[in-house]
């Protein structure tokens, strides 16, 4: 089977190991160049990669342009696999191959459509989620479903967590994947569209912590949005300051203080009043002192 592998991101990479692995590699791996890697928070180079496995490679912006199309067409594709692109796939690209073109997507679909879905994910409290194949379609992660499993979001979960999670999935579910295409037994199930809910995009400045949210909020934002994304944040003395990890501790009203306001040094970091009255400790951040922001000092907005 001629595959044409699209991607440029970690969940990108893994998969394409996988599929190397099992002795599936592809004809063609289309990615981004490197002077716009910036653009992908998880950027992966997978260039050498494929290279070294014997696909050829495909540098491109705009997975739609010409020069894409026609180097795909170049290699007469059985299959294309899209993990980890943004760019909407316009019919032209996904008819090239002669059995369709595949999509990852983070969630068990039709729940969340969309962007920044692992961080919704979180955000939301959602307690089951889904790692979805599915057939691409002119609608965003609207097509059919190839593959799916659910499984359960830990109320500690963060986005580094419930990506390892996802990926894990990614790194069978494409293999199998293949495997029901080629046999010409892929499922194509389609989406209760009517149940279906969309992610809107979120952005580095989307990360920004509101102290006077409870305590519980503002943990939940740093498990959302942290590594392999940009991360929560504060300012404190004209500087950004990280949030990377925090827990929330047991006050029972020892701190009395302003919303924002450091109120302790601890071994470990810093603790801060929320909005509740609440309080989190911080125990990983990064800042331009390194230095821990000084006792009743205010972090602000």
């Amino acid at each position: 089977m001629r595959i044409v592998f699209v991607g440029a991101v970690e969940s990108s990479k893994i998969a394409l190991e996988a599929l190397i692995n099992a002795g599936r590699v592809p004809a063609l791996v289309i990615t981004i160049p490197l002077e716009v890697a910036g653009r992908h928070s998880d950027f992966a180079d997978i260039g050498d990669l494929a290279r070294a496995a014997g696909s050829a490679v495909c540098y491109a912006t705009d997975i739609n342009g010409p020069a894409v199309l026609e180097a795909m067409a170049s290699v007469e594709p059985d299959l294309t696999l899209v993990v980890g692109w943004s760019q909407v796939c316009r019919q032209p690209f996904r008819d090239i191959a002669r059995d369709g073109t595949i999509g990852f997507h983070p969630a068990a679909l039709p729940r969340l459509r969309g962007r920044a879905v692992i961080p919704w994910t979180i955000l939301r409290g959602e307690e089951v989620t889904g790692s979805t194949l599915f057939w691409l379609d002119e609608g965003i992660d609207s097509g059919p479903i190839l593959l799916q499993r659910l499984f359960a979001v830990a109320s500690d979960e963060t986005a580094r967590s419930l990506y390892a999670k996802h990926t894990a999935n990614l790194a069978e579910m494409v293999v199998e994947a293949v495997a029901l295409v080629e046999a010409g037994d892929a499922p194509r199930m389609e989406q209760d569209h009517e149940n279906a809910s969309y992610c809107a995009k979120r952005t580095v400045e989307d990360g920004l912590i509101d102290w006077n949210a409870s305590a519980a909020s503002v943990l939940r934002l740093v498990r959302a949005v942290g590594v392999p994304y940009p991360g929560a944040f504060s300012f404190y003395d004209g500087g950004k300051i990280r949030i990377d990890d925090a827990v929330q501790i047991e006050t029972a009203g020892r701190f009395v203080g302003l919303v924002g306001q450091v109120q302790a040094h601890t071994e470990r970091g810093f603790i801060v009043l929320c909005g509740d009255g609440e309080c989190i400790e911080v125990l990983a951040w990064a800042s331009p002192t390194g230095k821990r922001p000084a006792v009743h000092s205010k972090l602000h907005r």
